[in-house]
């Protein structure tokens, strides 16, 4: 079997830039996979990687050898060796492809290929569920709507603060005066209060403030009982990590914008978190997420992975999430399909299916995801063949 094409789409999608690529081979199976910049900036960039790595790489290559594909990528684009997020979104995308052909053809799910399931379902949180919220109360407020949907665990940002048309935003600021920390503070302890015994919280300062800032910030959450706190400071920054890790008994959490066991490597040996977050659409793959999370337990670390892309990406973090015994959550944006000109990405998103909190897992093969040909089809990028 050889890759013969691949189709590069470039979503416009409410909030969100869904990165997707279609591989097809001489046999006429197709696999599918996902960039993760969907989120911020860098679509359009991740988009070009992808492109360059099937034109120069990909095309007629045996879609069964994935190790020696992403070597291949890893070795031979050049830029990839320290690389950044981009190099490792477009190689991402390619490698859970690889994964969905090889699930295909041999009618497999492909968590059977990283040593089978180990649980029947799993559980999940939610996010992005009070972007248009401000003050405290309001925050609170919005925490109703995913409860009242079976959610067991919100995440939200106290730190945030809000563009030109009220929408929340990631703070640009190293340091605050005591007005606006009060108010981080009180988001958090009212919606404690609102969600009670009922459901967890999780609180992410998406490495934004200052060490010594967010020490403060984090002792004064330490009573309110959140299970964990988020990128306190630059996940890169590990020493800062680890002073942070020190001065409080909260669980800390990072590694969303980590990329392959390499970058993951100093913050597992230092121990500085208790939670790491690998993205399976930017940090190398499902078999790079599987090493990385292997690497982890070692360590006696849980693995709650990141997922801010399309339902597609929820699909193929799934499938490698099951096979994890120190898995702890996985992360789903039910309110995606509020936001203007959504697209449909699947015609089958899991997200649909959660109940209860929870997420039955599919014995459908490959990545068990299906495309929206009809709703994706108007954002083809790019199309690439053999020469």
């Amino acid at each position: 079997m050889k890759i013969t094409s691949a189709k590069v789409y470039l979503v416009e999608s409410g909030y969100v830039k869904p990165i997707i690529v279609e591989l097809t081979t001489d046999e006429g199976i197709t696999g599918i996979g996902e960039a993760a910049i969907a989120y911020g900036l860098g679509a359009t960039a991740a988009a070009g990687m992808i492109k360059d790595l099937c034109d120069r790489l990909i095309i007629g290559q045996d879609p069964f050898r994935i190790e020696h594909i992403f070597s291949l990528m890893y070795d031979n684009s050049f830029w990839a060796k320290g690389g950044g997020a981009i190099s490792f979104a477009g190689i991402s995308a390619i490698e859970t492809a690889l994964w969905d052909i090889k699930g295909k053809a041999t009618n497999l799910p492909v968590y059977e290929f990283f040593g089978g399931k180990m649980f029947d379902e799993v559980p999940v949180y939610a996010n992005g569920w009070n972007y248009h919220c401000y003050d405290a109360a309001s925050w609170a407020k919005a925490a109703e709507r995913p409860m009242a949907d079976g959610f067991k665990a919100l995440k939200c940002y106290p730190l945030a603060t809000q563009d030109s048309k009220g929408r929340l935003q990631h703070v640009q600021r190293r340091t605050h005066d005591r007005e606006f920390m009060e108010l981080a503070y009180q988001r958090v302890k009212q919606l404690v209060e609102v969600t009670g015994n009922q459901a967890e919280v999780y609180i992410d300062l998406s490495g934004s403030v200052t060490t010594d800032e967010s020490i403060r910030l984090c002792k004064r959450y330490e009573d309110l009982g959140i299970t964990w706190i988020e990128e306190p400071c630059d996940a890169f920054d590990v020493g800062a990590m680890e002073k942070i890790s020190k001065a409080t008994t909260a669980s800390m959490a990072a590694g969303e914008r980590l990329y392959t066991r390499q970058g993951f490597r100093r913050l597992i040996e230092k121990q500085v978190v208790d939670i790491v977050q690998p993205d399976v659409g930017n940090t190398g793959g499902l078999g790079e997420t599987k090493k990385i999370a292997t690497m982890a337990e070692a360590y006696n670390m849980r693995v709650a992975p990141h997922n801010c892309a399309s339902s597609l990406c929820t699909a193929a973090t799934l499938q490698v999430s099951v096979t994890l015994p120190n898995f702890m959550t996985l992360e789903i944006y039910p309110y995606f399909t509020d936001s203007p000109k959504y697209v449909r990405i699947l015609e089958n998103p899991l997200e649909e299916r959660i109940a209860d909190g929870k997420l039955v897992v599919p014995s459908d093969i490959g990545l068990g995801a299906t495309l929206d040909q009809k709703a994706i089809t108007p954002y083809l990028w790019a199309e690439v063949t053999a020469q």
